[in-house]
């Protein structure tokens, strides 16, 4: 009968504090979890030195403010049926970050049943109730929580000084209760202005954008002659350099490497001069303009083992780069 009046006293005395407690911080926030613990029971309620008991149960909490919760526990004897506990416990967190580890306090009472144990000393209660404080760390995350603690238990002398260890694992339901709506501001109303007193809008920044024209222009096996198919490219870069009349464009000729190493840079020095021929007397280029100069087969691009490789490498090529203002 004392250890039922124990239990019930710390019930609603806890239940009190917590409740005043969290008046300012409403919550709507409570949790279902599974646990596991491990009990090491040295009173003298055994009549072997000790008991100690693996537990498995189940947890329900609310939270009454964000930091505050009042939770029920229970846990049974994994494997025999000698042991189980019920507890009510204040869970207080001691960090602001829920996603973060954060320490935390329990305060609460345990209740045994022994269920009629066998090596329960003669004459002693089969059923108890302890006060209960622990210590353990915990986290938030995706919509679980996660706690570890360790709990000291006493308050009878026949029982002695108890110590247990538990692990939890919760689904989080709910949310943090809104706060109440601000009031809402009186409506501005704006004095109407004549049309022609409109601020005037600023005008956007124009952009200044770095335009790159690219010239390519293949050659056919030891052959110096600029084909048609060129053109677009050719007169593409004329007008850039028309338009343009501070840009300099320098081409650079190249062959494969069938030939002798002096015959390529020959052959390259003619294709970048042929080049530079079609631009001059075609489209009006200032020769001064224009610089060409043959690399041989020394900068190839491709593979010269094949028939593709070479016809790629067997080139001449230029590039050119300026900037044009773009107004909106």
């Amino acid at each position: 009968m004392k250890s039922i009046k124990l239990f019930i006293t710390t019930l609603f005395a806890t239940a009190g504090v917590l409740s005043l407690a969290a008046t300012a911080t409403a919550s709507d926030e409570w949790y279902l979890g599974a646990t596991a613990g491990h009990y090491d029971l040295d009173g003298q309620r055994s009549i072997s030195e000790d008991y100690n008991s693996v537990t498995a149960g189940l947890q329900l909490g609310k939270y009454l403010s964000d930091n505050v919760a009042l939770e029920l526990g229970y846990g049974a004897n994994v494997g025999h049926d000698d042991f189980d506990v019920l507890s009510l416990n204040s869970v207080i967190w001691l960090g602001e970050e829920a996603s973060q580890w954060r320490p935390y306090m329990l305060f609460g009472a345990n209740q045994y049943d022994f269920n009629d144990a066998s090596n329960l000393v003669a004459g002693h209660d089969d059923r108890s109730t302890q006060l209960m404080v622990g210590l353990g760390m915990g986290k938030q995350f995706n919509g679980l929580e996660f706690r570890a603690d360790l709990r000291g238990m006493g308050g009878h002398d026949e029982d002695g000084e108890d110590f247990g260890v538990q692990i939890s694992l919760s689904k989080l339901f709910g949310g943090t209760a809104a706060a109440a709506p601000a009031p809402a501001a009186a409506p501005v109303v704006a004095e109407p202005r004549a049309e022609s007193q409109a601020a005037p809008q600023p005008k956007p920044e124009p952009e200044v954008r770095t335009i790159t024209v690219r010239l390519n222009v293949e050659f056919e096996f030891n052959q110096a002659k600029v084909l048609a198919i060129y053109g677009d490219q050719l007169e593409a870069i004329a007008a850039a350099m028309k338009a343009h009349d501070d840009i300099e464009l320098v081409l650079e000729g190249h062959t494969d490497s069938r030939g002798s190493d002096q015959y390529n840079l020959s052959l390259s020095q003619r294709r970048a001069d042929a080049v530079k021929a079609k631009l001059v007397e075609d489209y009006g280029i200032p020769g001064a303009r224009v610089s060409a100069v043959g690399y041989g087969e020394s900068r190839p691009i491709a593979t010269n083992n094949t028939d593709s490789g070479r016809a790629r490498n067997r080139r001449v090529v230029g590039e050119m780069s300026f900037s044009e203002v773009f107004k909106f």
